[in-house]
């Protein structure tokens, strides 16, 4: 049994200023230190550190690590372009050891960035045991993925549906303007009741392509196909209206919002105001962007402040609502307990160094959180499900000698994609 103690406990709903939290797998007590009384446990004192629950992310790309530094020709002018310039080059290109050694270093490092679970969006040339060569990668680290499969037509469809029906653990697809009717057809004979997890409006010409081609927007076009499964997130949904809108919630489906991609792919903002006002829960992704999260809670602060020009009109308040949604999600779809420092929890849990330097109390956890921490939020120590994959700032469950392969194996695959 292990025991952390002298600790601020904050896990975005309660905060205890000087207490103890004591776990194996799971949460077992929870108090004041008051009320601590040594039982022969493994302790240790956290001399005032943050202890929190474990983050995550409800939207990534694993197989975009190796993206890292990668210099190819790239003068996209839309984003057809793009995604033909850069990401649909890189995932054609995958091979076995690329899925397994991205996946394990990117679990690494999102470890190392506090995030303990997230929900996973892959797409590669390799297929077939895809999504097992990740679920591999992320159990020898200590991460827990949601994993699916990206089919689009760029693919053999079949193929695609078969890897997400043995291997996944909700149905990918990649986004509308990839996607025929008959291929449509075919996901809806097969999907039952499993929640399908798409790109939606990400880019104007997802919906000019749905109107031109389907007489329909992308929303109403996955709706008459009967894949709005409760459950199902839909990543983006920046060019939709309120019509689409009021139908994703009423098929209890989840948005999930990644700015900073949006941004670097200039695509636009969603208009999160009008998706809650719709009551639609929005989730909180990265889209593969960077190993972390809280600097994303930030970017999405400040990006809302910038849409809608005024520095109210998104606050702190909708922001939490948005991090406690993805523990929401995750407990719900992925069988998980986490996202609470509390008796009977998932021992997802991080300790991070920070000395408040103005008064700190639960009212104002979060803002110390955003404003003291989102750029350099980096735990000294992370437990998952009470084990401890990172000790002192150093993940002890991916090796050196798995990290310069990963480098290696990287190198190759730049090799193939210059010589392509």
């Amino acid at each position: 049994m292990f025991a952390l103690i002298n600790a601020r406990i904050y896990d975005f709903e309660s905060y205890i200023e000087n207490g103890f939290v004591i776990f194996n797998e799971k949460i077992e007590k929870v108090g004041d230190m008051k009320a601590f009384r040594d039982e022969g446990y493994d302790i240790t004192d956290c001399r005032g550190a943050l202890v929190m629950p474990g983050l995550t992310v409800a939207h990534t790309h694993i197989y975009s690590t190796f993206s890292r530094g990668l210099a190819l020709p790239f003068n996209p002018s839309n984003f057809q372009e793009l995604l033909d310039q850069l990401w649909w080059k890189i995932d054609s290109h995958l091979e076995k050891d690329d899925i397994y050694y991205s996946a394990l270093t990117a679990a690494r490092e999102y470890l190392l960035n506090g995030v303990t679970a997230v929900i996973d969006h892959h797409a590669s040339g390799y297929i077939k045991g895809s999504l097992n060569l990740v679920r591999k990668a992320f159990e020898k680290a200590g991460l827990t993925g949601s994993l699916c499969f990206e089919t689009s037509d760029r693919f053999n469809t079949d193929d695609c549906m078969a890897e997400n029906l043995e291997s996944g653990d909700m149905f990918g697809l990649h986004a509308s303007m990839s996607l025929s009717d008959d291929t449509l057809e075919k996901v809806r004979m097969a999907l039952g009741n499993r929640p399908i997890h798409i790109h939606v409006a990400e880019s104007w010409l997802d919906q000019e392509s749905s109107m031109d081609y389907h007489g329909k927007r992308v929303v109403q076009r996955l709706g008459d196909f009967g894949l709005l499964n409760k459950g199902s997130i839909l990543s983006h949904c920046i060019h939709i209206n309120e019509e689409e809108a009021e139908l994703i919630a009423k098929n209890q489906c989840y948005v999930a919002i990644n700015v900073q991609s949006n941004m670097n792919n200039a695509v636009g903002l969603p208009d999160i105001k009008m998706l809650m006002k719709q009551n639609v829960k929005c989730l909180i992704g990265n889209d593969g962007m960077s190993m972390g999260i809280a600097s994303e809670w930030m970017s999405l602060l400040l990006a809302m402040k910038h849409k809608y020009s005024s520095p109210v009109a998104f606050g702190l308040s909708e922001l939490l609502e948005l991090v406690n949604n993805n523990y929401e999600y995750m407990n719900e779809y992925m069988g998980l307990k986490i996202g609470r420092i509390k008796e009977g929890f998932d021992a997802d849990i991080i300790k991070v160094c920070y000395e408040p330097i103005s008064p700190m109390d639960g009212s104002n956890a979060f803002g110390h959180i955003l404003f003291g921490l989102s750029c350099s939020l980096k735990p000294s120590d992370v437990w998952k499900n009470g084990k401890k994959v990172v000790d002192n700032c150093i993940c002890n469950t991916v090796t050196i000698e798995e990290i310069q392969q990963a480098a290696k194996t990287a190198g190759k695959l730049w090799d193939r994609l210059n010589r392509s």
